[in-house]
């Protein structure tokens, strides 16, 4: 009898603990890494083109099958393996919601600051997990030390949220904000630092860029930018929202002092998943968003003083983050760039049709802009999602007027050709 009690005993255990460990993720993910094998041979640019792969990597998603998804850069969908790990997740915390979520679920984030570290290529201890860029680059743009008069330089294209907090700043503490214009579509990396480097005054002290510019994808040459920042004591703040897990890079690459992302949009992590890098000697000086016992550590950590928040959530990135390995950047970056090379292309052939975004590899990737003679911007998109069932974003800028397409791997060939067609028949009527 005690024997036997033993053994339910113990076999009770594992049957808590496979509740909620990625059990089932570690075989799915393995078929992805299965399905990459046999590929391996291909370089990106060939596997870009393997249509039988991609439509393996399709089938891990639930997409539906009534909309074509053509806005992948406002939020992505989450692969069924992550989508299984946080039902998981959640699961076990409401077993008993204190201890399950706060002692252990709350442990995997060391995990996944470890994981997000090491496909940044920084330390662990330069990153703090929190919900979405905004918060991140907020987490910044309030935190630094700028006294009445101090400069901030930033382009006239960059995230509606940046800019608030922006001139929240400057309203409340009499700072100057200084914007430069950035060519749409722009061929001209040397321009665009001359320009940069131009708005730079004695009272400059950060300059905020976008990697990826959200509006058309346009990638800006941050390195360059934060190189010669640098020489005259200016602090970068790089906007990775639209960067990181779609382009091939590593954070330290781009010579900024401060990059956040959300992991909700290329890395198909759950919705409302983020990070925020800074340098390690940074953090000292970064007051926290939100109040911490130690304003002033060194504990990156002090940035993730938020409360109660959903730790499952944070807990699932890593299954996001497994399976974006198992696909592999450099071909996940291709794959996206021959999507948007796919549609765009087509497209930019139907007369009346405009492209506000460069088709060169070194200025776009997944992301692009387009617009047609003659009609509005909203009435593209409404005729697009009302006849065609395809959802695609409206961008009404002062300087950028046209429809941001953004596929991802998921996105099929088909689709496209049916977006195609789709434009043509509007750009006619």
């Amino acid at each position: 009898m005690t024997n036997r009690r033993s053994f339910l005993n113990q076999a009770g255990k594992l049957t808590a603990a496979a509740s909620f460990l990625p059990i089932m993720d570690v075989f799915r993910t393995e078929d992805v890494i299965a399905a990459t094998k046999q590929i391996e041979h291909l370089s990106p640019l060939e596997a870009a083109q393997e249509e039988d792969y991609w439509a393996t990597i399709r089938q891990a998603y639930t997409v539906s099958p009534n909309i074509i998804n053509l806005n992948n850069g406002g939020v992505s969908p989450q692969p069924i393996v992550t989508q299984d790990a946080l039902d998981r997740y959640v699961r076990l915390a409401n077993q008993g919601p204190a201890y399950y979520m706060w002692t252990v679920i709350a442990m995997e984030r060391e995990n996944v600051r470890k994981q997000l570290a090491d496909l940044a290529g920084v330390d662990a201890e330069e990153i703090a997990i929190n919900r979405n860029t905004s918060e991140g680059l907020e987490t910044v743009i309030f935190g630094l030390n700028l006294k009445e008069g101090d400069e901030i330089l930033t382009s006239t294209q960059d995230y509606p949220n940046m800019m608030n907090a922006l001139h929240q700043r400057e309203m409340r503490d009499k700072i100057k904000i200084v914007k430069i214009n950035v060519p749409v579509p722009s061929e001209d990396n040397a321009l665009v630092v001359e320009r940069f480097r131009n708005s730079i005054t004695p009272r400059t002290k950060a300059l905020l860029m976008s990697h990826v510019i959200n509006l058309s994808g346009q990638i800006m040459p941050v390195q360059a930018v934060a190189d010669m920042a640098h020489e005259k004591g200016i602090e970068v703040i790089c906007d990775g929202a639209h960067s990181f897990a779609h382009l091939d890079f590593k954070i330290p690459d781009l010579h900024c002092d401060y990059f956040a992302s959300s992991l909700h949009k290329w890395m198909c992590a759950p919705f409302g998943t983020g990070m925020l890098w800074m340098k390690k000697d940074k953090i000292k000086n970064i007051w926290p968003l939100l109040a911490s016992p130690e304003p002033l550590s060194e504990d990156i950590r002090k940035f993730e003083n938020l409360g109660t928040r959903s730790f499952p959530i944070e807990a699932a990135i890593g299954v996001s983050i497994s399976f974006h390995k198992g696909i592999g950047i450099k071909r996940k970056e291709e794959r996206l760039r021959f999507l948007k090379n796919y549609w765009a292309e087509k497209v930019s052939k139907i007369q009346g049709v405009k492209m506000n975004t460069s088709l060169k590899r070194e200025y776009s990737g997944a992301i692009a802009n387009f617009s047609i003679e003659g009609k509005k911007v909203n009435d593209i998109t409404d005729k697009l999602f009302n006849d065609y069932k395809i959802y695609a974003t409206p961008i009404n800028h002062d300087e950028i007027k046209g429809v941001r397409i953004t596929p991802h791997v998921y996105t099929s060939l088909s689709d496209l050709d049916y977006f195609v067609k789709a434009v043509e028949k509007i750009a006619k009527t």
